[in-house]
């Protein structure tokens, strides 16, 4: 663990593959994210309309720990994701600002997007928080699914309420993503 906590690196799992986002990205990114029905649960949920994806996706090169998920079978920019806040000191990480195609929604894909950030992430900290907008219902039991517990809730950057999703190393150890992405990730 004495190694710095690179953000970004490139992540691949049987079915996806997660690198950093380049500026290059942002027309298939944002084809990828052009369905309202992604968005309809979330905060922003007119994230689908180009301008305010634009910022979206300027955040994610701003941020330096935003990743593009391709899906390995076609090469297709599917979704995105990032690793944010690190703090050192309390040896903790959120990952967040994930979506995914409605077509890779509730199936491995997902799984093994938070199993390969996840198992990077442990290597650094010893907790991994999610951040979830209080109706984003699907994405709460999404996090629940791979043995996330709620923390509490916190303030975002807008003044609006979001619960905190917290898991541990431990936990991560004794959950189902350890299992190849072929047996129920």
């Amino acid at each position: 663990m004495s190694e710095a906590f690179d953000l970004q690196p490139t992540l691949t799992g049987d079915l996806v593959v997660l690198r950093p986002m380049s500026p290059e990205d942002f027309p298939a990114l944002h084809a990828a994210a052009a369905d309202p029905l992604i968005w309809a649960q979330h905060p922003e949920s007119d994230r689908f309309e180009e301008t305010v994806f634009r910022r979206f996706f300027q955040s994610g090169l701003d941020s330096r720990g935003a990743f593009v998920v391709v899906d390995r079978a076609d090469g297709r920019i599917i979704g995105s994701s990032r690793f944010h806040g690190y703090d050192p000191a309390a040896r903790e990480v959120e990952i967040g600002w994930t979506f995914l195609v409605r077509s890779r929604w509730g199936g491995r894909h997902n799984g093994e997007m938070k199993r390969l950030m996840l198992t990077h992430a442990f290597r650094h900290v010893d907790r991994v928080l999610f951040i979830i907008g209080p109706k984003n219902v699907r994405s709460q039991r999404a996090v629940e699914r791979i043995g996330a517990v709620r923390a509490g809730v916190r303030m975002n950057d807008r003044g609006e309420q979001s619960v905190v999703y917290a898991i541990t190393r431990d936990a991560f150890r004794t959950t189902t993503l350890l299992r190849p992405s072929g047996e129920g990730a």
